[in-house]
Parts: structure tokens; sequence; C-alpha cells
């Protein structure tokens, strides 16, 4: 699945990210929590969760991470991380309301198995949510200028909106629905940005699927 090695080596830069760019990742945070299921009952994972900053700010208590620097710094905030991958889940079937996956679709080996796994945990009617950068957006487009010099992005592989519906509906997913935000370059966003429907204006989207 993952390129673990520069996420596992590199953490003080992957916190330090946060650091810089606090509107970029509360604004993220709160578009992801608008299609999020939510309830007493209702129990998700998040899939490649690093350091556990999305999962601590949603509420989520369990998931996986395969880079163990980065799953030492989950535990910390009393989130139940598993060294495991995308594509080999150790879940049973049909066990979650939802599955969250944030930027790690660009580092999977097998995207299509990726999305598989997360629909066999789901129960039927359960949700997979997607946060990624699209390729074609400003931001896509500088993080693609900046791969022969990042540690970060070098093996990271961006995708198109399109592309990401083709491997869902593959995968079995279906009511798509969408959200976006990240209207601005990095560096130009000193505010929280709300999230809007649909793809093509903002940098950041979000899918929201169903199994069923």
């Amino acid at each position: 699945m993952l390129k673990t090695l520069p996420f596992n080596e590199h953490v003080a830069e992957y916190e330090d990210w946060f650091e810089r760019y606090p509107f970029v990742f509360q604004s993220e945070v709160e578009a992801i929590r608008e299609l999020l299921p939510f309830g007493k009952t209702i129990y998700g994972i998040e899939i490649a969760l690093g350091t556990g900053k999305f999962s601590e700010a949603l509420g989520i208590k369990e998931g996986v991470e395969p880079a163990a620097n980065m799953r030492t710094l989950a535990i910390k905030w009393g989130i139940e991380v598993m060294d495991a991958e995308a594509e080999a889940l150790p879940y049973k079937d049909n066990k979650y309301d939802f599955v969250l996956m944030v930027f790690c679709v660009s580092y999977f080996d097998d995207l299509h198995g990726a999305f598989k796994e997360a629909h066999r945990v789901l129960k039927n009617g359960g949700s997979l949510i997607l946060g990624f950068i699209e390729k074609n957006s400003p931001i896509g487009k500088f993080y693609e200028a900046r791969k022969p010099v990042s540690v970060f992005y070098k093996d990271a592989n961006f995708y198109s909106v399109e592309r990401i519906l083709n491997e869902l509906k593959r995968a079995g997913f279906r009511n798509l629905s969408f959200s976006q935000t990240l209207f601005h370059n990095l560096d130009d966003i000193k505010m929280l940005e709300p999230s809007m429907p649909g793809y093509g204006k903002g940098s950041f989207v979000i899918i929201k699927s169903n199994k069923k």
C-alpha cells in the first residue's frame, strides 16, 4: 500500500505542515465533518491516519497506520491504531458505519484493492468518505510541480475526480455526493474557507459514497 518510508522518517516535517497551515487543516476538517454520519450508535475508522490529526479532530477512535513512528503519535491521542494497510484491513466484514480516507489515496499501491477492502468492512448502507487534492486543481498542480524535490510528494499519485469516481463504481459504491474547499493557494488561506457542494472550484474534494 503506502510508500511509508518518508512518513516514518520525516514525522517532524509532517507535523510542521499543520502548524504552518492551520486554516487549511481546519477547512478540510470542517468539510469532512459535514459529510460524516453521526449519532450515538455510528462508528467508523480512518485508514492510513498518520499521526491522528484528522481522527482526533473528528472524534474517530480507531483505524490503521503502517508507518510506526506516526502510529506512535496517533496512539498518544487515545486512538486505537493497528499496523495494517488499506488493501488488507484487519477487520471483519460488514462491521463499520463509515470508513474515512484523507489524502492517503495518493499513496496506495492498489487503489481498486483499497476501495474493495473498504467496501468489505462497511455495513450495508455504510459510507466511504474520501478527501483528496484534485490533480487538476491549483494546489494539485503545485504539488505535482514539487514532486522532484519533495520527500512526501515524490512517489505520490494525484488523481482527477473522474479517475476516483471510476474506481469507486468498480468497487461497488453508489449514491455519490461531493463537497469542496480550499479555493486559494496554500499560503493565501488565512481564515476558515467554508465548503460548498460539488467539485471543480476547490482544490480539496470530498466524495461520500455508499455501500448498497
